[in-house]
Parts: C-alpha cells; sequence; structure tokens
C-alpha cells in the first residue's frame, strides 16, 4: 500500500494514499512480503508498477530510488513544519537539521529566511547526527537584532541579518550524538534556547581515521575530548539534559502524536503572550 509518505507519489504518477502495489513488472506482489522484495536491485531503472484502487487495476511507469531516507526526511520537516504554523496561528517558524555537517548547515539555510520572518523559531535537532557546524548555528541562532535597513523599494531587513525575532525552544532527544550533543550544549550554555525533549545520547569523544592496516582495517583511535564550563567532562558518557523533559510514548507515537513538538510550541508561545516581537519602525 502506498503511504503519505511514499516517494511513488510523484509527479504523472498520480498514485495516493490507500493505493495498492499489487505487481512489479507484471510479477504479482506477495501480499505478506510487500513489494520490497520485486524492487530490488532496480534502484535507477525504469520499473512497471500494476495501482490497484477501488478495485480498479492501472499501470504506472516510476524510477525507484536507490533510498527513501532523503525523501522520507524532507516530508516529515514539512510535516512538522506545517504542523508548528497551524499550531500557532503562523506565529512560530520551523527548522529541521539533522545533523552538524555540511548538509545540516546546508538545510539550516535552506528555510532560515522564512522561518526567522515569525515571531518565534522552533529549531528541532532530534536524531541530528555529528559534525563540526555546531559553533555555526550557535552562533547564527545568538543574533539580536538591534536595527533595521529600512529600503524605499525593499521590505525592511534586520541588522543582523538573518537574526531571530523572538523566543527559540529547541528539541532534542536520545538519537542526538557527536555534534548533535555539542551545539545543545552550546545552546544551553549560551542561553539561547529552552531545550525540550530527552537526554541526549552522549558520546562526543573524536577520533581519528589516518591509520590503515595492510589489509585495509582502518583503526579509530580516540584523540579529541570536549570540556564545557559548567558541567565539565560531563555530555561524555552523559550527554545534555533538556531544560523540559518531555518522552514519546509508545502509545502517542503510535497514534501519530508529537508531545515533544506539541510542548515546544506552547514555551515558545508563552513569551509571546505579554511580548511584542523584534519588528521594524513604522514611518
Amino acid at each position: 500500500m502506498i503511504g503519505a509518505r511514499s516517494p511513488l507519489a510523484a509527479p504523472g504518477v498520480a498514485a495516493a494514499p490507500g493505493d495498492l502495489i499489487v505487481a512489479v513488472d507484471g510479477r504479482p506482489v506477495d501480499p505478506d512480503l510487500g513489494p520490497n522484495a520485486l524492487l530490488a536491485g532496480k534502484a535507477g531503472k525504469p520499473v512497471e508498477l500494476t495501482l490497484r484502487r477501488d478495485g480498479a487495476d492501472r499501470r504506472a511507469v516510476v524510477v525507484p530510488l536507490a533510498s527513501e531516507h532523503a525523501a522520507r526526511y524532507y516530508d516529515l520537516a514539512a510535516r512538522q513544519r506545517a504542523a508548528v504554523c497551524e499550531a500557532s496561528g503562523g506565529r512560530l517558524g520551523y527548522l529541521n537539521i539533522p545533523d552538524m555537517m555540511a548538509r545540516g548547515w546546508a538545510e539550516f539555510h535552506r528555510d532560515l529566511y522564512t522561518e526567522f520572518r515569525r515571531d518565534g523559531l522552533i529549531v528541532d535537532l532530534r536524531d541530528t547526527q555529528g559534525g563540526d557546524a555546531g559553533q555555526l548555528v550557535a552562533e547564527k541562532l545568538a543574533r539580536r537584532i538591534i536595527g533595521w535597513n529600512v529600503s524605499r523599494y525593499e521590505e525592511p531587513s534586520s541588522y543582523p541579518a538573518d537574526a531571530p525575532r523572538g523566543p527559540i525552544v529547541a528539541i532534542t532527544d536520545e538519537y542526538a550524538s557527536s555534534g548533535g550533543d555539542i551545539v545543545i550544549q552550546a545552546l544551553q550554555s549560551y542561553g539561547i534556547a529552552t531545550v525540550v525533549g530527552t537526554r541526549t545520547w552522549g558520546g562526543v569523544l573524536g577520533v581519528d581515521l589516518k591509520y590503515e592496516l595492510v589489509d585495509g582495517t582502518m583503526v579509530a583511535q580516540p584523540k579529541y575530548a570536549w570540556w564545557f564550563a559548567g558541567v565539565g567532562w560531563a555530555v561524555q558518557n552523559h550527554g545534555v539534559d533538556p531544560d523540559v523533559e518531555v518522552t514519546i510514548a509508545p502509545h502517542d507515537w503510535a497514534a501519530g502524536r508529537d508531545p515533544q513538538l506539541d510542548t515546544a510550541v506552547r514555551l515558545a508561545l508563552q513569551p509571546l503572550e505579554g511580548r511584542t516581537p523584534a519588528a521594524p519602525p513604522t514611518v
């Protein structure tokens, strides 16, 4: 069955959630195993699917992806952003950062211009993987608007540019690791954001992979450790505790509920009740 997050729902395919994939290249799909076995080795190649909707079959040609990870990530980020927008009446922005490497830095900036223009911001750092971009993310989130560039022909822009206009709430969990641990610690140490969720993974030791044995085996040698004011070496082996602990229980997960995101929205809206976010001067 094609779900709401399926990459098969592509332009021209006209597939929809609830459609059944009953055959792949003419070979019937085992109802107990699903279509994955028949799709093995077909990434990047045209494949004919037989789709069934309301008892009627039709055929469509698709090119399967080698991995669904990117499609599912972008779908999740879009759905979370829509949920934040709806729950906050459009007052809160949402950014999702998958890692602290080049990809995460790029995703951070993909929607930054639009989301920073809202009254407050949710930064989703759950499952955020390693890398060294955490200090850059923290520096940009720490910016505070002190002025405005007002133009006759364009909308006013803040000074500094790319600066949040209001409160920031970050979300983290036990799958945030390495650079994902460090960026949460940075947000807390600088007092940039209230952190919601569960304790991070707790693995920040850096390894050196420059040693290779004659059989091609790589030797990982621990070489870098992190110390932070106030917590010392505790980020390693313990992780970073959130300011507000919120877990996702199995029944919430099964029902599609996200109490961590719900709590983050509530906490971000509270300061806005009696506070006007940064806004350009009226002339």
